[in-house]
């Protein structure tokens, strides 16, 4: 019984697949060429005209766990640190890699291990998101079912590792999609991020040896070859928009015999080989029981070491305080006097805010220009020397910040980090973030409104370092940090650039700043803290 909404066979009271499944009416020639079932299309429920076609792009996602209503994206769970104190990545992805003919069930098995892993921030990459880009020619002879899909020079293998390489460190990646009807990449790339695992799979996931170097875990998936052959017919007329005639000469002239050459013989290096696909729970289990294994020898504490590290060293000479005017202490003994009503502190603090951007922007790298007056005369100023300032805002506290900022920056671009403690590990955890194109390129404002220990401002600065932001264009900006968030931060990454109007001396055993400004979140939007909340608010968080 074929299920026409999935690519797995189902065999009805479980029993044993068949060695060949044929469509109503059909008898097996024992011939193996299969040219004859071109014959039979009239039998076969696999005519377009019956199937819709469904995914004509190759398909690489990312997982996160999440619940989505009609109104909101509900993130379910969080991706804990893959950086140790020093800021560099420790906790590599685990990649599982799935190899097997065509058709064989990759999919079905890759999607049945992210379902059982259970495990947030998961990514499936997909081979045939990598088939080279055809020339003229080679188009039309793949218009002609005449081009070899299944030989290793149809892939591009160089860009395929450069891109699990770095997405097993755990940086952004982008990764190219695949047109099966036009036999051409979209111009459109997915951008993926964030891989606590990556499951990849393709027919020739094994047949590199620089790839098989990336794979923790290599799987085999064994399929009935007739099986496949009908699961491809299958496939290809619904989703794929191809005439049976040509998906069999295609079989026929270049899929079996890749199968056979460079597919069926990379078995000897696989870890485990699951017969039957994802109907073989059995091996399904054994392979998330080591995965599970795996993973929690790869688990880090960052929060403890962060609150034990660097007491009593001078500050960084990275940092830069405010001058505190009278001015300035004057809005800061506002702001911190618990009796002050909300109305006051959200002004003052926006005061505040907006003078701590403008002294942030005189550490931004100038040029000399020339410019001529009304009057015709040269003035010699200064202009901004690079491209673009961009603001990004640690939730929820951080956003305050984005009004003072867009009054003093003219059309800059905003992106947002959502980080929440984990209340069994005590670990932050990255739940969301959404930066803007091509953010590598700009000065980076990083904005929270406290830091305390460091950590969740240590995880924003490690995800934009994923994002290939430069090190030395990353400013962070808190209106009060604690010496040991400074530290934690200037110790990780010594070329960021930290400024602050205040910075008090202790942190207490419940990682509040003392003497501190309060749950700055809640004072300034009229909240009591939930108790699963954790931002980067002082006294809440990090």
């Amino acid at each position: 019984k074929v299920q026409p909404n999935d690519d797995s066979l189902t065999h009805v009271n479980g029993g044993s697949p068949p060695s060949v499944m044929l469509c109503p009416g059909q008898r097996g020639s024992g011939d193996d060429s299969l040219d004859g079932l071109s014959n039979h299309v009239p039998r076969c429920p696999l005519t377009p005209s019956l199937s819709p076609r469904k995914r004509t792009t190759s398909q690489s996602k990312t997982e996160p766990p999440l619940l989505r209503t009609s109104k909101r994206t509900i993130y379910t769970a969080g991706r804990p640190p893959w950086y140790n104190v020093t800021g560099t990545t420790f906790k590599e992805a685990f990649v599982i890699g799935l190899c097997g003919g065509s058709a064989s069930g990759k999919t079905t098995v890759a999607n049945k291990i992210i379902e059982a892993l259970d495990v947030p921030w998961v990514v499936l990459l997909s081979m045939d998101s990598f088939y080279k880009v055809l020339n003229k020619e080679e188009q039309e002879l793949a218009a002609k079912n005449e081009y070899n899909f299944d030989h290793p020079d149809a892939f591009d293998f160089e860009l395929l590792v450069n891109i699990l390489r770095k997405l097993k460190k755990g940086k952004s990646i982008k990764v190219p999609v695949y047109d099966f009807t036009t036999h051409s990449r979209r111009k459109e790339w997915k951008t993926v991020y964030g891989a606590n695992v990556v499951i990849f799979e393709g027919i020739l996931a094994f047949a590199n040896k620089e790839l098989l170097k990336l794979l923790d875990m290599k799987v085999f998936v064994d399929t009935d070859s007739d099986i496949r052959l009908i699961r491809r017919l299958k496939r290809d007329i619904s989703q794929r928009g191809r005439d049976i005639s040509g998906i069999i000469k295609q079989y026929n002239k270049f899929v079996k015999p890749a199968f056979e050459q460079y597919i069926e013989p990379t078995v000897q290096v696989a870890d485990i080989v699951v017969p039957r696909g994802g109907e073989n729970f059995v091996a399904l289990d054994l392979i998330v029981q080591h995965v599970h294994s795996q993973l929690e020898k790869r688990e880090i504490t960052v929060r403890s070491a962060l609150a034990s590290a660097h007491q009593g060293q001078p500050l960084p000479k990275t940092l830069s305080v405010m001058e505190s005017t009278p001015q300035v202490r004057g809005m800061h003994t506002i702001i911190r006097n618990r009796e002050t009503n909300r109305d006051e502190f959200i002004f003052y603090s926006k005061r505040l805010m907006r003078l701590l951007i403008e002294h942030a922007l005189s550490f931004l790298p100038l040029k000399s220009v020339s410019v001529e007056t009304p009057q015709g005369s040269i003035y010699e100023g200064k202009r901004l020397c690079g491209n673009r300032i961009t603001g990004v805002s640690i939730l929820r506290a951080g956003e305050t910040m984005e009004q003072a900022l867009m009054a003093v920056c003219k059309d800059i671009r905003l992106g947002k980090i959502l980080i929440q403690t984990n209340h069994d590990t005590g670990e932050p955890e990255l739940h969301y973030l959404r930066l803007p194109k091509d953010i590598s390129e700009d000065y980076v404002i990083l904005m929270d409104s406290t830091v305390s220990t460091g950590a969740a401002a240590l995880m924003a600065v490690r995800v934009l370092l994923d994002h290939d932001v430069a090190e030395d264009k990353i400013f962070l900006l808190s209106l009060l940090m604690a010496e040991m968030g400074v530290h934690s931060v200037a110790y990780a990454f010594p070329k960021v650039r930290i400024i602050t109007t205040a910075v008090d001396k202790e942190v207490n055993d419940q990682f509040h700043i003392i003497p501190g400004i309060g749950n700055f979140g809640d004072r300034y939007f009229g909240t009591d803290a939930p108790s699963d909340w954790c931002e980067s608010d002082e006294g809440m968080e990090f």
